[in-house]
């Protein structure tokens, strides 16, 4: 069966180096947004860093041209977490900091509050066409000790369920300082998860769980959620830990105030350590996870699917064999879901692809 892809960003070209670390959602009028960091001069994590965007009105087929969503001078601005209201608003959080402020130097605790890692917030009111300056929502949504500090990256929720409906959840994660004084701040048991709630529609936030003190075996660190039928939220993070599973996952029953259990490996997602996307089917009441699925390297893209709340997984849909890296998912219509994902022939950096993936596979 022939899957229909198209190629909204490639490295080299309209004025950056580099595009990475993707996030898509599906807006009111239906176009889907696909945003990513724009990287300047280089692939590297840091440095002159844009969040762009392009904008599909065809479900991903053709796409509109770039747009700078926002910029931080000569800085960063990045880890795009796009959520979309119910009234149609676009949100959207991000991360910035220094230039010279590598991942590194900040863990280590070598980077002022000024030039570290801050939160900050814009808004589209007209589907992505035009966005609020950014907001600096920092004082809300990060704890004064925390070193590095990343939202998402990928799409946000909005509870639709149960006591905690219209409440915004974005996942996010950080490190602590060490408290071994031996330490660095890199070593793994200082990375934490977290989600930042809102119940006003992002106006005000404040942290909800924290998940700094896992089992030695999980360092929680990119996070990815999906609301399931019940309420409940289902969360799956990237493992730090230097552990033979790579993934961890939890719920909460209290719509991200607190976990129920503290991250646990997943070990029926196999792959490398990197950034994953779930997405939650309430017509095939199905949870997706999308993610590379090779152990040792960023390579085959896989799309899994569990009917029982993420407790177990088998593959629904391998994109390719191809060298891939991050990716987001979104519902396109009830038959159709759309994965924006990092890949290339022999880079997975060389794109950003979209891919429609129809949600009944072929016999």
């Amino acid at each position: 069966m022939a899957y229909e892809s198209s190629v909204p960003y490639r490295a080299g070209t309209e004025g950056y180096a580099s595009f990475r670390i993707p996030a898509v959602v599906r807006v009111r009028s239906g176009s889907v947004l696909a945003f990513a960091e724009g990287r300047v001069s280089s692939a590297a994590d840091s440095g002159d860093i844009d969040i762009v965007l392009k904008r599909s009105a065809d479900g991903g087929r053709t796409w509109g041209p770039l747009q700078v969503v926002a910029r931080n001078g000569s800085g960063t601005a990045g880890n795009p977490a796009p959520l979309v209201l119910a009234g149609g608003r676009v949100l959207l959080l991000q991360v910035h900091n220094a230039a010279d402020a590598t991942e590194d130097r900040i863990r280590r605790g070598q980077v002022s509050a000024a030039d570290g890692r801050r939160v900050w917030l814009q808004h589209s009111d007209d589907d992505g066409a035009t966005w609020s300056a950014p907001r600096d929502v920092t004082g809300m949504a990060k704890r004064p000790d925390w070193r590095w500090y990343a939202t998402g990256p990928g799409h946000a929720v909005r509870l639709r369920r149960g006591p905690y409906a219209g409440r915004l959840v974005v996942p996010a994660n950080h490190s602590t300082p060490p408290e071994d004084p031996a330490h660095t701040g890199v070593e793994p048991r200082y990375n934490g998860g977290h989600a930042l709630l809102s119940d006003d529609e992002g106006v005000t936030w404040r942290i909800g769980y924290t998940d700094s003190d896992s089992h030695p075996s999980v360092a929680p660190n990119e996070t990815t959620a999906a609301e399931l039928p019940d309420g409940c939220l289902y969360l799956n993070t990237r493992n730090q830990s230097g552990a033979a599973w790579r993934r961890a996952d939890a719920v909460s029953t209290d719509g991200g105030e607190h976990l129920r259990t503290p991250f646990r490996p997943q070990a029926g997602l196999t792959g490398p350590v990197v950034h994953g996307s779930v997405l939650y089917l309430a017509e095939r009441d199905e949870l997706l996870f999308c993610g590379p699925a090779e152990p040792d390297a960023r390579a085959l893209m896989t799309v899994r699917a569990s009917r029982d709340r993420g407790l177990t997984w088998r593959t629904r849909h391998t994109v390719s064999g191809l060298p891939a890296a991050y990716c987001d998912l979104v519902t396109l219509d009830p038959a159709t879901v759309g994965l924006l994902y990092e890949t290339g022939d022999f880079s997975a950096y060389s794109t950003i692809t979209f891919r429609r993936i129809p949600v009944e596979e072929p016999a």
